[in-house]
């Protein structure tokens, strides 16, 4: 009975469903198979690559920009600075659509951000890859917000915080200290340990010292999650902070520089005749470098170079300028020493002199009459000095302006001086393949024609004549420190230069100078100083100029009707206390369109009765404010 239900049960079974059975078995078993394939296949023979593609989008290692150094003044005043920023940024390979991205960015912030990363990213196989951009820095609390409460939609945009550039006092002798900016792709190949972001000096103190402030930079190990969102730092290596310069630059002097230029464009130097050390350079107008700091816009930097002020350009050794009657201390000491002339020789002047069938005419339409070198210093006699430059030829003038380091570069520690021109005989030739003319000489004798100089090398010409003759080259850093007060840089004593001037015609000189400031007909009496509180009376010596900037110039009346381009310029040059000289000084203004006595020598007073006015309680208060900036350093 039992084996009849079994074999009735199993005739039950259809053949049909059976095979259907077994052909799904083996269609399961099949896939079952080619999965284990093709997983033993990316385990096996892939395995290394994709654990490499985890890793790598796991663990990042991220470069930690270092501190840049900060910029002092000689009595530890802080100039330049650094302040925590939130810089946005973004790694491309972290979004899965960069377009939509980067809309998503500019809908929240209600702004582009393509432009900055289509620049960004231009820097192309540059760039590593996971390597962050840099879409703005210095980003403000709106934007901070915008994107933490949007990370989601954001993948691959991030907020970083670092350190920011701060010129404390914005414009404040901004052609001097310079800028940074972010590194160009042409600096970058040229320059070793830096990365695409990274902030370089670009001008001035920030470019000449770039290897000191820069400092070292840093680098982590970060683990992100799969938005490209750090979780923790795995490990890190700490940035080495740049080092501390130490200027020579006195910034209460150069403020009282700056405010004596006024609205004026121009530059004021102000040197140490003893030891050379630049005390101030002021040179206007000026520019606010936490511009660049930030991410100059487009429209910033427009303003910056289309602008006919220039205000980009340190005009103290970046402007030259013929340096009008400022040169004939030049032509006293070139003359005197090659006894063209003697302390007594006299020159009639009646108001011009004909050479060849051109009459140059004296700025003092009825001339002086008879004048010696003296008398032609302090009244600043045109045709005395046209007798003397016809006597001397242009090539003589020149051996003598170069010995008082004109028509070279002064060897200052900043980028791209230029040298200025002091012309000669071979120099035309070669420069024109023409010759010399007569009425050429006339030009140079009273500082025109090819002649042009800077106001830093007038500056150090004067403090050459008022030490002895020595020529010294012009200081600007005093000593450069780590941040624990290890000076690992100092300019030490240059060797002076001896000009080659006797002291006997050094003395004549320095007389006549002071006789330009102080006696009734000199040009330079707006620069007097009466006394130093009431106890002292400070004597200063000096050359008054003006200078011709074009054809037209050189008229005798006021220009300030001209156009700009077209008016004279206003030198003033001076060295005080006359008989224990101490400081040099340098003035231009700059198409001025007056007088150097009236417009240039009151800025030089200003500035010279600031320094002594309270030199003083300088040693005093000196180390007092060394302290207090040292602690505010700390």
């Amino acid at each position: 009975m039992s084996n009849g239900s079994l074999h009735v049960r199993q005739r039950e079974v259809p053949p049909e469903l059976v095979r259907r059975a077994t052909r799904c078995a083996l269609f399961v078993v099949a896939v079952f198979g080619l999965l284990i394939l093709r997983l033993a296949y990316l385990q096996i023979s892939l395995g290394d690559y994709y654990r490499s593609l985890s890793e790598n989008n796991r663990v990042r290692i991220e470069s930690l920009r270092p501190i840049r150094g900060v910029i002092v003044d000689r009595a530890g005043e802080i100039l330049v600075d650094n302040r925590p920023s939130f810089d946005l940024v973004v790694v491309p390979e972290d979004a899965a659509d960069l377009t939509v991205t980067l809309a998503n960015l500019s809908h929240f912030l209600g702004e582009s951000g393509e432009n900055g990363i289509a620049k960004a990213l231009g820097a192309g196989s540059i760039r590593r890859p996971f390597e962050a951009v840099t879409l703005k820095r210095g980003v403000d609390w709106r934007t901070v917000v915008a994107v933490e409460s949007h990370r989601i939609d954001l993948p691959g945009v991030s907020l970083r915080v670092g350190p920011q550039r701060r010129y404390r006092y914005k414009q404040f002798a901004s052609p001097l200290l310079g800028y940074v900016g972010e590194i160009s792709r042409a600096e970058l190949e040229q320059s070793d340990g830096y990365r695409m972001g990274d902030l370089i000096g670009k001008a001035g103190i920030e470019r000449a010292l770039e290897d000191y402030l820069r400092g070292r930079s840093g680098g982590r190990q970060v683990e992100v999650d799969a938005f490209g969102r750090q979780l923790r730092v795995l490990s890190e290596v700490p940035p080495i902070a740049g080092d501390t310069v130490v200027l020579a630059i006195d910034a209460d002097l150069q403020r009282a520089a700056e405010h004596a230029l006024g609205e004026h464009e121009g530059a004021v130097v102000v040197m140490d005749v003893n030891t050379g050390e630049v005390l101030a350079m002021a040179s206007k107008p000026g520019f606010d470098p936490n511009w660049f700091a930030k991410g100059i816009t487009r429209e910033q930097w427009s303003e910056l170079v289309r602008s006919p002020l220039r205000p980009l350009n340190n005009r103290a050794v970046l402007g030259a300028y013929p340096p009008g009657s400022t040169f004939k201390v030049v032509m006293a000491a070139a003359a005197l020493e090659e006894r063209v002339i003697g302390p007594q020789t006299e020159f009639f002047c009646g108001g011009g002199l004909w050479v060849g069938t051109r009459r140059f005419r004296c700025w003092r339409a009825g001339g002086h009459g008879r004048v010696n070198v003296t008398r032609a210093l302090i009244e600043s006699c045109d045709v005395f000095f046209y007798e003397v430059g016809q006597r001397l030829g242009v090539d003589r003038i020149a051996e003598y302006a170069h010995r008082l380091g004109l028509g070279r570069k002064t060897g200052i520690d900043l980028p791209a001086e230029k040298p200025g021109l002091i012309p000669t005989t071979r120099w035309k030739r070669k420069r024109f393949g023409q010759p010399w003319f007569p009425g050429e000489t006339i030009s140079v004798a009273i500082g025109q024609g090819y002649v042009s100089v800077t106001p830093l090398q007038m500056a150090q010409l004067t403090a050459a004549i008022a030490n002895g003759g020595r020529l010294l080259r012009p200081k600007l850093v005093k000593r450069v420190e780590t941040v624990d007060g290890r000076v690992v840089w100092e300019p030490g004593d240059t060797e002076a230069k001896d000009v080659g001037l006797s002291s006997r015609n050094l003395n004549l000189i320095r007389e006549a100078m002071l006789g330009v400031v102080n006696t009734p007909r000199g040009t330079g009496q707006a620069a007097r100083l009466d006394t130093l509180a009431q106890k002292q009376e400070i004597e200063v010596a000096g050359k008054t100029g003006t200078a011709q900037a074009s054809a037209a110039g050189g008229g005798r009346g006021s220009q300030r009707d001209w156009k700009r381009e077209l008016r004279d310029h206003a030198w003033f040059v001076a060295f005080a206390p006359f008989r224990q000289p101490r400081v040099a000084i340098a003035v231009l203004v700059e198409h001025a369109g007056e007088h150097g006595g009236r417009v240039a020598a009151p800025i030089a007073r200003e500035v010279l009765a600031r320094y002594f006015f309270r030199a003083g309680a300088d040693e005093a208060a000196l180390g007092t404010a060394q302290a207090r900036g040292r602690l505010s350093r700390r």
